[in-house]
């Protein structure tokens, strides 16, 4: 499973409204970024207490791409 995948995966599964979620992918010069767009109500429901859910999504990530010698930096937009 590709990182953009995976992660639009983990996001459905944490808010209520999960046709509202967007991962677009930016190629960057050494990174590639992943863009996270959600609902508005349920933009905390994806950053957690203290960003702990945030910093949980990217931990995944960052170890899926580590597998395939990848550098992914996740973005959470408003």
């Amino acid at each position: 499973m590709k990182e953009k995948e995976l992660l639009e995966l983990l996001a459905k599964s944490l808010v209520d409204n999960p046709d509202a979620v967007k991962v677009s992918e930016v190629q960057g010069e050494r990174s590639v970024i992943l863009e996270l767009k959600v609902a508005q109500e349920d933009i905390g429901k994806v950053i957690g207490k203290q960003g702990r859910i945030a910093n949980a999504l990217r931990i995944i990530i960052k170890a899926a791409a580590i597998k395939e010698g990848k550098r992914i930096i996740v973005e959470i937009l408003p």
